[in-house]
């Protein structure tokens, strides 16, 4: 009979999946079984002594053992094994396969990885949060800033740029709740389910949870080891930040073209052509924008790879998908520190931006508004007559406030009679910071809507950091009860 395991099998799989566990899962394996010894000893599973000499070897191997100068050699089949042989070297087969009462790879496995994904995804939320922060920032200091803003690749009316990244902070503040909804799917322990259907010794799953961080046990012991949309939950909600980022990310581009130019990028971000002296690319926003893309394309092959698989314990969801999908973590914490970095550093051009709003007459949608509200019109035929002015004005390359003339041509030929606009009251009317100061409705640009909405933004942001504090504040207690627990049983 040939010997497990095959050579190929052993350079194609095994050794990989160990240099995954080396790099990736030896905090949580080490957990893992100092909480199950825990749980053992405190139910009488096992006695004092027994617990106290698996105690004691347990520390002796991760004191001797160097597991990252580790080569994986075949003689185990992975570190869970290794662990098992150490502890067979130091008790004997007897006592050290004790550790193993009531528990199987199964569970240990999926809570091993919710361990490692908890890890990273609160790492994920600490920056997205501090992305957060940083626009909301931005945006208050930006409140009054006008810009362009544009639907369909045209100019449209003016804003500013406080409310336009007040905008982007709505989608990001909703993304963080995905990212801490699925992060509380992530937190329930599955340990206790063993194999399957549970055990037959008395197991405390509760303690277990406690001891291990978990918000609580996962309660249905098949769904313990076959439900897998922890991850598929989590890595859906990482894809939809990136994705919602690089929308963002791409306006930022097409702001700061030459043809544009409204959004300013300092020189610390700009790169130089090699060739051509006068150009000014900045490419860290090349950069947000593909590693975005990367990162949302990695979250997804997570999700896709566990497409038609069946519904039960399978290496689909297992060790080498787990560790690729780390990542996706990695190339998304360089977008939201680099985005964050960015955002502070950006300005807005205010003469581009008022040339731009001169050239293509993006107020004029007050006028017809004021034409309505003072000259008792419908707004369809004030339209009509905001948009003769608007083609007159661009026809003699002359600034909407300049086109007072244009103007009362165009009211008096489609209605009759002169309008009460002077000159004065016309030039206020298409004025562009006369057009946001008026928007004050909910949700709107002017400044008082405006200091309503940022309030909100930093009240739900503190809510969101709260919640992550409190998960934090959570698994620090829970490390020091399994460290002071363990602790005792050394010296039973």
């Amino acid at each position: 009979m040939e010997k497990f395991p095959h050579p190929v099998y052993k350079e194609t799989v095994l050794a990989p999946l160990f240099e995954g566990v080396k790099a990736h899962y030896v905090p949580a394996f080490r957990a893992i079984n100092r909480a199950h010894l825990v749980m053992l000893a405190e139910t009488g599973i096992l006695g004092a002594d027994d617990s106290r000499r698996i105690a004691a070897a347990l520390v002796d191997i991760d004191r001797t053992v160097d597991v990252a100068a580790l080569t994986y050699t075949g003689e185990v089949e992975d570190y869970f094994f290794l662990v098992e042989a150490e502890l067979k070297k130091r008790l004997g087969p007897d006592l050290a396969g004790m550790l193993h009462t009531a528990r199987s790879r199964n569970d240990m496995d999926h809570t091993v990885f919710k361990l490692t994904l908890k890890r990273h995804a609160d790492a994920m939320i600490d920056k997205a949060q501090a992305l957060a922060a940083a626009m909301i920032d931005k945006a208050a200091a930006e409140r009054d800033t006008l810009i362009v803003a544009y639907t369909h690749g045209q100019p449209a009316q003016p804003s500013t740029f406080g409310h336009y990244l007040s905008a982007a902070v709505e989608v990001l503040l909703r993304d963080i709740e995905r990212l801490q909804a699925a992060r509380a799917n992530i937190d329930h322990c599955p340990m206790g389910a063993a194999a399957i259907t549970t055990s037959g010794f008395p197991i405390d799953r509760q303690r277990m949870s406690d001891l291990l961080g978990f918000a609580g046990p996962l309660r249905n012991s098949y769904g313990c080891i076959a439900s897998v949309d922890y991850t598929t939950g989590f890595y859906a909600a990482i894809k939809l930040v990136f994705l919602h980022l690089g929308r963002f990310i791409q306006d930022l581009q097409f702001w700061s073209a030459f043809e544009v130019g409204q959004l300013h990028v300092p020189g610390s971000l700009v790169q130089i052509s090699s060739i051509m002296p006068q150009k000014r690319n900045p490419v860290p926003i090349e950069h947000l924008r593909h590693l975005a893309s990367m990162t949302a394309g990695r979250a997804d092959a997570i999700v896709n790879t566990m497409h038609n698989t069946p519904f039960t314990d399978m290496n689909d969801s297992e060790g080498e998908v787990q560790s690729a999908g780390y990542a996706a973590f990695e190339s998304g914490a360089r977008v939201l520190d680099l985005l964050a970095a960015l955002i502070a550093a950006v300005s807005i051009d205010g003469a581009r931006v008022a040339k731009n709003i001169d050239a293509a007459c993006i107020t004029v949608t007050e006028l017809a508004d004021t034409l309505v509200r003072r000259e008792g019109l419908s707004f369809r035929q004030a339209h009509e007559i905001a948009a003769d002015t608007a083609r007159a004005v661009i026809a003699a390359g002359t600034p909407l406030g300049a086109g007072h003339a244009a103007f009362a041509r165009a009211f008096r030929e489609r209605t009759g009679r002169d309008s009460a606009l002077d000159e004065p009251a016309f030039a206020e009317a298409v004025s562009a910071r006369h057009f946001v100061a008026l928007r004050e409705r909910f949700g709107g640009p002017g400044p008082k809507a405006m200091d309503e909405a940022l309030a909100a933004y930093r009240a739900a942001l503190t809510a969101l950091s709260d919640r992550q504090a409190a998960d934090a504040a959570r698994t620090a207690e829970a490390r020091a009860a399994l460290d002071a627990a363990f602790d005792a049983l050394l010296q039973e």
